[in-house]
């Protein structure tokens, strides 16, 4: 996982890299620009001659990163066109070092192969002409070194109209040009998850050294398009320093896990865990399957679905013939009662893990004093969803998660809000803050699920998840998801594991579940996809992070 940064501890990781590592910050502007060109050679094919680029440059360090940018693409053999929204003389410091040696090469009678157009634009009506015109010639690329990370207020007059220029390109059915966007997209506040005025909508977003919230979180992020952070030479204990409580998570954090629980020649069904799952009522059937069949796709060694009498028939019917089912004492309108309990907390001695809500229903005062009191005598891990939430909503205070028998919940917004016991939309504006607050003041861990979901620990850390896509808003993803944290669960808490922890499982198992998700959609689009693909999907991502342990 990587931490999230703020522009004031990214300048000061950039100070220290100088001050205390000797590395000069030219040096780390170069190295920034390196990192832009290989990511755009990569992107083109690996060859960039004879490909057209505009770069867009600021007169700060971000339009320094540009025109360094736009020399290096230059000697590459691309036929580059720079513009400075302003004068050399007016710039400063390595930008104007970068500035300086662009136009001296631009004005050089010994130019380079493809040709390098250097143009300083002062006055602001001239200066949008002169872009209109660029913007209009055939384009493979188009840098935006504009605005860094300092930019706090709303872009306006000339700086605006070039975003809205670029973006409308974007949108042409004409234009194939890649818009590359340099450590932010310009426009945005990079400590701000939300837009404060017109920004460059980017295809794709090389940030330097560690992700800015802008870059990560929704709405801005969906600006960023394709996120890469590039290492520009800052030592990581300068990083480790900032003491972050905002991660972004990536595929590392998923692979430790799955080579943690990896099947072993000796193993067998208990060694990788029994999954109970409590889920289901008269009419509401589905979501136990979903749910049930995740967990057992996901690698539970045994999968139980516990629902009511009326239901178990049909449940058994839905899930894998690999999945078990009891029945539990249900009132009068097929939902599970309270009478059930006694049964249940004897049988739920031979698993590892509870998962409990996907279509139990919230109805009846039975059902919600027997979900109150599994949840209040659990003497194992235990996941709440769906009307397990609701059951509990709003949150009882004295009800608290435990280091030995953790709580894990997974609203989605509206469950969210009715755990805080508000209806108010504004109270989830800060989805980090509201996740961080709520995790830490009842000790759970919370997944929070939405565009780009997070989880929250007892310990105040947030973690933004970097998988998933839009497709995963069908109907019975959040079961799906649900199945997946406990059926890992079940696997790190029987034993094979070393008992790896609950976080760092939820963690695993959200990428896992959100990579199966967009395995699915590359196969059948966002549209068409349904929560099943997404559960027939998870061996596909598992086997793409870890085949050394997967295949036999």
């Amino acid at each position: 996982m990587q931490p999230v940064v703020t522009s004031t501890q990214i300048r000061e990781i950039d100070r220290l890299t100088s001050e205390r590592y000797g590395i000069a910050s030219l040096v780390l502007m170069e190295n920034a620009a390196s990192a832009v060109v290989r990511v755009i050679v990569s992107i083109l094919g690996g060859d960039i001659a004879g490909k057209t680029a505009l770069v867009l440059c600021g007169g700060g360090n971000n339009g320094g990163d540009g025109a360094a940018v736009a020399r290096l693409l230059a000697h590459a053999g691309a036929d580059v066109c720079a513009l400075l929204f302003g004068k050399v003389e007016e710039t400063k410091g390595d930008a104007h070092t970068n500035f300086a040696a662009l136009k001296s090469l631009a004005g050089s009678s010994e130019s380079v192969p493809a040709g390098i157009w250097f143009l300083e634009c002062g006055v602001a009506d001239s200066a949008l002409t002169i872009a209109e015109d660029y913007l209009a010639q055939p384009l493979d690329v188009i840098i935006d070194g504009l605005f860094g990370t300092g930019l706090s207020r709303p872009l306006e007059g000339l700086h605006a109209d070039v975003v809205g220029r670029v973006n409308k390109l974007r949108e042409s059915a004409t234009s194939h040009a890649l818009i590359v966007a340099i450590d932010i997209p310009s426009g945005l506040n990079s400590d701000n998850a939300e837009l404060i005025g017109p920004a460059i909508h980017a295809d794709l977003t090389v940030t330097m050294t560690a992700p800015k919230r802008a870059n990560v979180l929704p709405p801005a992020s969906d600006y960023s398009g394709r996120l890469i952070v590039a290492d520009i030479g800052s030592p990581s204990e300068l990083l480790a320093e900032t003491k972050a409580d905002l991660f972004l998570t990536d595929e590392n954090d998923a692979k430790r896990w799955l080579s943690a629980t990896r099947y072993k020649p000796d193993s067998y069904k208990n060694i990788h865990g029994h999954a109970l799952v409590v889920a289901g009522s008269r009419g509401f059937t589905g979501a136990a399957a979903l749910c049930a069949n995740a967990a057992m796709r996901s690698g539970a060694g045994l999968v139980t679905v516990a629902t009511s009498v009326s239901a178990q028939p049909l449940v058994a019917m839905l899930v894998m013939p690999e999945v078990m089912t009891t029945a539990l004492a249900e009132t009068d309108r097929g939902g599970v009662s309270e009478d059930a309990f006694d049964y249940f907390f004897k049988f739920s001695e031979r698993a590892d893990v509870v998962a409990i809500g996907p279509g139990l229903s919230s109805e009846d005062e039975r059902t919600r004093a027997f979900v109150r009191r599994v949840v209040e005598r659990r003497r194992m891990p235990i996941v709440i969803d769906a009307d397990g939430l609701n059951c509990l909503s709003p949150w009882p205070e004295d009800l608290r998660g435990s280091n030995e028998w953790p709580i894990v919940i997974t609203p989605h917004p509206g469950e969210m809000r009715r755990l805080m016991g508000t209806t108010d939309k504004a109270s989830l504006d800060d989805r980090v803050a509201a996740a961080r607050q709520f995790a830490t003041q009842h000790q759970v861990i919370l997944l929070l699920k939405g565009g780009r979901s997070l989880v929250a620990a007892p310990d105040g850390r947030v973690f933004i998840n970097s998988t998933g896509n839009a497709g995963l808003g069908t109907a019975g993803a959040g079961d799906t998801l649900t199945g997946v944290v406990t059926g890992f669960l079940a696997q790190a808490q029987a034993g094979a594991a070393g008992r790896v922890s609950a976080l760092e499982t939820v963690i695993a198992a959200l990428y896992v579940s959100g990579l199966a998700g967009d395995l699915a959609a590359r196969e059948r689009g966002m549209r068409a996809m349904v929560a099943s693909d997404i559960r027939e999907h998870l061996s596909a991502a598992i086997c793409s992070l870890d085949p050394g342990g997967e295949y036999p």
